[in-house]
């Protein structure tokens, strides 16, 4: 079988490790380096293996415009323009290096989100282990090949795209670098209701794109991708906040450090809990093994005396001869005399 594994920093990323769980910080430092800072170091606490920012500015992820299709409309940024939201939203490119450095202290690797060359440029001078590409720039192959010319592994959102743009944002990547790719289901909707989830998706878009999977979930709550772990899934990307009532862009569909910590554990719970899909005999069954039913004397027999249902009977523990015998030594006769509570084996039984 391909091996699909991507590493990242010191961390293998596939199929057969744990899930790799990133804490997304986005917009939630709500323009505060200290708070940004104890986001961080709740991401830490709560078991996060990775942090992710986003490097862009206001400028160089659109122009500010007064025309219609520059403001949005609908949904939980309504009213604003584009520019004006991600003034708000940016994190400010002299923070990255302390947060990555802070990161790095408590144990957690830390990477960005470039939305133009730019950003690539100076993640590159931070020496970020690896690239993750938004959802809505899946499209954009010159900021995929830029990444990967980095020869860091790419994770690459899906929402929006369709499979044919899903297949030519691997391709692109696989052709211009050879750090490897992961492929994030994804659904671009704030919050993402869990009915339009489709996580059955995973196993499609395994098959779609060849490589490892993962999902970047917008939903409420930690149920999504602690289901998605048993479907395969080998990364999950959360939205982390300190308090969703402090508010902020994307407050509102973020986990807080609790529930990010209810997802590590419950990821890893399953993931554990999936095994191999071999039949063996797990360790802690070894115990129970003695106590499943088997064929005992259930009353004195004499020596000669028959064996019937009443005297002999399938019960708990096991040290006697399988149940399914039962109707091959009923009628026989005892080879010696049987004390109740015998476990009967062939050699009580007269031929």
């Amino acid at each position: 079988m391909k091996n699909i594994d991507v590493t990242i920093g010191n961390r293998a990323v596939g199929p057969g490790h744990e899930p790799f769980v990133i804490a997304e910080m986005s917009a939630n430092h709500l323009g505060s380096l200290e708070r940004a800072m104890q986001i961080v170091e709740a991401a830490a606490k709560a078991g996060a293996h990775a942090l992710k920012l986003q490097t862009y500015t206001a400028d160089t992820i659109t122009i500010e415009s007064d025309r219609e299709e520059f403001q949005i409309q609908g949904g939980l940024w309504d009213g604003e323009s584009l520019h004006g939201l991600y003034q708000k939203a940016f994190t400010p490119w002299e923070w990255h290096a302390p947060i990555f450095a802070r990161a790095a202290e408590l144990g957690m690797l830390a990477f960005s989100s470039p939305f133009d060359l730019s950003a690539v440029e100076y993640l590159e001078a931070l020496d970020v282990p690896a690239y993750k590409i938004a959802s809505f720039e899946l499209v954009d192959h010159g900021l995929i090949a830029a990444c990967a010319q980095t020869g860091k592994p790419l994770i690459m959102s899906t929402g929006l795209a369709s499979p044919e743009e899903i297949k030519e944002a691997v391709a692109v990547a696989q052709a211009h670098g050879e750090g490897g790719v992961v492929v994030l289901h994804c659904l671009s909707g704030y919050p993402t209701p869990p009915s339009e989830f489709n996580l059955r998706r995973l196993e499609a878009l395994r098959e779609l794109t060849g490589v490892a999977v993962g999902i970047s979930d917008h939903s409420l709550g930690a149920t999504i991708p602690i289901a998605a772990t048993a479907l395969g899934a080998c990364v999950i990307e959360k939205h982390l906040t300190l308090r969703r009532a402090d508010g902020g862009p994307d407050g509102a569909f973020s986990l807080e450090p609790k529930e990010l910590a209810e997802l590590v554990a419950g990821a890893r719970t399953i993931w554990q809990a999936m095994g191999t899909g071999e039949a063996s005999r797990a360790k802690s069954e070894s115990a129970s093994k003695r106590y499943r039913r088997s064929l005992y004397v259930v009353r004195d027999i004499a020596v000669g005396e028959p064996l019937t249902a009443e005297n002999v009977r399938s019960i708990r523990p096991s040290l006697g001869l399988a149940p399914k015998y039962l109707p091959d030594v009923l009628g026989k006769r005892a080879s010696r005399a049987l004390e109740k509570g015998t476990p009967l084996a062939w050699e009580l039984v007269a031929a």
